[in-house]
């Protein structure tokens, strides 16, 4: 039933496309992406303001006429507002005796004077990532620029919303790791050592304090975490999470090693490969099926088996973080270092590198196979099984429902294993059709799972990501919302760069306006400017959620991982797949170090799962010195004992071909 209330006042926010404006009558009029229109009133007490970063720079460089009063309506629309401009205001929408109107109160300009977006430009995500890693070692750590591993004792898993550490004083390995994914990332886009030095001494500490071999060596598990005590420190082996407790998931697992791939990926360092290799190993030897194929999401800790009955709902289960968190979270990085190899790369390298391969082309094949609903009406993915791949839709809070963000997950992810999948048919003719397929069935389905959830999970009206709704909707909305119409920071993050990678794969400016729509809400609404951190859930309206351990900086669900990698992937992918209007901002480059004890002869550099013809590399800096010991297409840079343990600069350039 429509309500018509006799009586309304509600804060709202809008984002649309200015039609038309009235300077004579202080309004302006947009459209949402539901295609309706409003009319919004300016005030004296409207205040027009320019998108902000983290650094805090007031960029507001839009020209004011001679008198100009910031408090005269008419002079206000004339100033800022512009035609065909994108737009998001928060004001106050109102109903009374069948008459409505919406106020603004505030109205964030998020282009420059000749329409480029803010964060499209070239220091926006940058400058976003340098603010967020150096806050967070400075709450850690304090001021310090090098880094011991004696310094990692001070990492703590729980930060309030100020960055102080909680009453609970537990170090997660997978959380320690995940920070490390971050200052890793961070170094690759900036260069700067502190972040270099910080992840080089976290490294060494989760590696001493957290990794356990199998007693052949041929294994490697990581523990859930350690807790200091008066007499002492407790190390538990097995998970504290309740949705996994008394459990070794696969997830945390996997997790446990994402900071090591991309942390490798910088340094070459044999040892964090060796770990990564006896993980890998351990993922296939105790959680793989062979029977239905896929991995398991939990393991018994005292038989090391998926289903004993001691594990409950999680015995013999698979789920979304099972199959599809290898992805992103390392398989990718270690394809990015490791292919291609050169000829006189070992056997072994050879070997391993088949290996995660077939891993990315077989969990690719199941993601496509499995977790699409065959019910066209459904929006959302299945994401819980039973063994044999049925779905489960009873399993604790999940139940029917869907996660938004898994499901932009799962678009992007597969839009990095197409371009992988084009590159390996560009290199190896025998196996070429295979890929190809893979490739196009890949795209096919990305395409699908981004219309379907954006008709649900996207907010048309304010902009963002929705959080949790019923896949099979009792009423007769499209968006029956599981608890609120809450949006959380990593869902922001997936839907962001699937949209984009989306519009580097297909060249349709719907992905790209989506793209937009949503890093202006994150940026608006996300950055915590007091504190220099990412607000973990906001109201639909963009208003920060911090009850409860929704107030914290970090925890076990937020852990210097997806800010990281968000400014880490936009701005390569704003860089290489977006129009600039100025020619030199399709350039970018990217930092190395590989470690002077290091035996490779060879650096692999390409910055993502890029198809081939995306990007070239157009200068190398060894130390500062140029060299032309490259190959701009070839992204492989031969290195020399010497250079071994220099700081190496990649410069790229975004390629008209494809």
């Amino acid at each position: 039933m429509l309500i018509d209330f006799r009586s309304l006042a509600k804060s709202m926010t809008l984002t649309g496309t200015i039609l038309s404006a009235d300077a004579r009558g202080a309004r302006f009029e947009i459209v949402c992406r539901t295609g309706d229109h409003f009319i919004v009133e300016v005030t004296r007490e409207t205040v027009f303001g320019t998108l902000m970063n983290l650094d805090e720079l007031d960029r507001d460089r839009i020209p004011r006429p001679a008198g100009f009063s910031a408090s005269d309506p008419q002079q206000l629309i004339k100033a800022f507002i512009r035609l065909g401009r994108l737009v998001v205001i928060e004001g106050i929408y109102q109903q009374d005796q069948g008459k409505s109107q919406f106020s603004a109160r505030f109205v964030h300009i998020l282009q420059e004077q000749d329409g480029e977006y803010l964060f499209e430009r070239t220091h926006w995500w940058i400058t976003q990532t340098s603010r967020l890693a150096d806050r967070w070692l400075d709450d850690l750590f304090g001021a310090k620029q090098t880094f011991i591993i004696d310094d990692l004792a001070l990492y703590r898993t729980n930060l309030n919303i100020t960055g102080a550490p909680t009453d609970d004083n537990i170090q997660e390995c997978a959380t320690l790791s995940r920070l490390i994914y971050g200052l890793s990332s961070a170094y690759l886009l900036t260069g700067a050592s502190r972040y270099l030095s910080a992840a080089t001494a976290a490294v060494e500490y989760q590696r001493s304090l957290f990794r356990h071999a199998s007693h052949d060596g041929q294994f490697c598990f990581w523990a859930f975490g350690m807790r200091r005590t008066l007499g002492g420190q407790n190390i538990y082996e097995y998970s504290l999470n309740p949705d996994d407790l008394n459990t070794i998931p696969l997830y945390e697992q996997i997790y446990s090693i994402a900071g090591l791939a991309q942390y490798y990926r910088i340094t070459q360092d044999w040892a964090v490969f060796d770990d990564i290799q006896r993980t890998i190993r351990a993922f296939n030897a105790f959680y793989w099926d062979p029977q239905w194929s896929g991995y398991f999401s939990h393991l018994d800790y005292a038989t090391m088996r998926p289903d004993t009955p001691i594990l409950g709902a999680n015995q013999s289960r698979k789920n979304w973080n099972s199959i599809g968190d290898h992805i992103p979270a390392y398989l990718l990085n270690v394809l990015l270092a490791f292919d291609p190899l050169p000829q006189e790369a070992s056997d072994q390298d050879h070997a391993f590198l088949r290996n995660c391969r077939e891993m990315l082309y077989t969990l690719g094949r199941l993601i496509i196979d499995k977790f699409p609903d065959p019910d066209p009406d459904v929006l959302f993915v299945n994401e819980r099984f039973f063994q044999d791949w049925t779905p489960d839709h009873t399993w604790g809070w999940q139940l029917n429902r869907g996660i938004v963000g898994h499901n932009y997950k799962i678009a992007w992810n597969l839009c990095r294993i197409r371009n992988y999948a084009r590159s390996v048919a560009a290199r190896d003719a025998t196996d070429a059709s295979r890929w190809l397929d893979l490739s196009s069935r890949c795209l096919d389905t990305a395409q699908a799972i981004a219309r379907r959830i954006g008709s649900a999970g996207y907010d048309k009206v304010a902009g963002g990501i929705f959080d949790a709704m019923e896949r099979q909707p009792t009423g007769d909305f499209v968006q029956d919302f599981a608890w609120q119409t809450t949006k959380d920071f990593w869902q922001q993050e997936q839907a962001i760069l699937a949209y984009l990678i989306l519009y580097g794969s297909t060249q349709n400016p719907e992905f790209l306006d989506l793209a937009r729509e949503s890093a202006a809400f994150w940026n608006l609404f996300f950055l915590d400017h007091d504190n220099r951190g990412i607000f973990f859930r906001v109201t639909d309206s963009g208003l920060p959620y911090i009850q409860g351990n929704y107030a914290n900086k970090a925890g076990h669900a937020i852990a210097g991982y997806h800010m990281f990698e968000l400014n880490y992937l936009a701005h390569i992918y704003e860089r290489s797949y977006v129009d600039r209007t100025r020619s030199q901002d399709d350039t970018f480059c990217l930092f190395f170090s590989p470690s002077p004890v290091s035996s490779q002869s060879w650096l692999n550099v390409l910055p993502d799962c890029f198809a081939p013809g995306t990007v070239e590399i157009v200068a190398v800096y060894i130390d500062g010195a140029s060299t032309t010991q490259f190959d701009g297409e070839n992204y492989q840079i031969p290195l020399t004992a010497e250079q071994r343990g220099s700081v190496i600069r990649v410069e790229f350039k975004r390629s008209r071909g494809d």
